[in-house]
């Protein structure tokens, strides 16, 4: 398992990550505006449950890498630290409001679930991003690679799941004030840059790969 310094800065990475707004984060306001809580609260049902689906295959893409030799392990390391540099870089230079999701028709919780899963599922950059993130902060030297990174993944979709919902429960609680100031999610564009870079960097000049 990971150390507990290690799990201490992978919980307070993660919390940055998962409460800046993104695509999801998008989706789950703009269901919580137009449909209200318990839509909102679907949609962060069905985000998380997509989310599995790329802890699982992080699981066992990492383990094989692994596997097979230190330098595949570092090559992934070093790769997702330069992705997470790059995704820092795209969106502080994209425009405002380029992001913002359009205006959603009313559909039953059982849709909504299941469009929430969808959504996350089929984001090849979601499935990029675990395989870019997770691996900076797993110890290979510590072995246990699978439950490492199982728990990395699983302690960020937990984390994920609490702060969607708390944004769920503010949105519906404040669909007319964002509805009437829709700039406010993409000025968040510069705290998530800014995030993805320094974590990219720092996991660049840690030099923790394989030992």
């Amino acid at each position: 398992m990971p150390d507990t310094d290690t799990l201490w800065l992978y919980v307070v990475a993660a919390l940055i990550l998962a409460a800046t707004p993104g695509p999801a984060v998008i989706y789950i306001v703009t269901r919580s505006v137009s449909q209200g809580r318990a839509a909102g609260l679907a949609s962060c049902l069905g985000l998380a449950l997509g989310g599995m689906v790329h802890v699982l295959a992080a699981v066992l893409g990492l383990s094989a890498l692994l596997a097979a030799s230190a330098l595949a392990f570092n090559v992934v390391k070093y790769t997702g630290a330069a992705y997470l540099v790059w995704l820092g870089i795209q969106r502080l230079t994209q425009a405002a409001g380029s992001d913002l999701a359009p205006r959603v028709e009313a559909h039953s919780l059982a849709r909504v679930f299941s469009e929430g899963v969808v959504v996350n599922l089929l984001n090849p950059k979601a499935a990029l991003f675990f395989l870019a993130f997770l691996p900076q902060f797993v110890v290979p030297s510590r072995g246990q690679l699978p439950l490492q990174v199982a728990i990395l993944g699983g302690l960020f979709l937990l984390v994920a799941l609490c702060t969607d919902a708390i944004w769920s429960l503010a949105a519906s609680s404040a669909g007319g004030w964002l509805r009437r100031h829709p700039a406010f999610m993409s000025s968040e564009r510069y705290v998530v840059g800014s995030v993805y870079v320094g974590l990219g960097l720092a996991a660049a000049a840690s030099g923790g790969g394989r030992k």
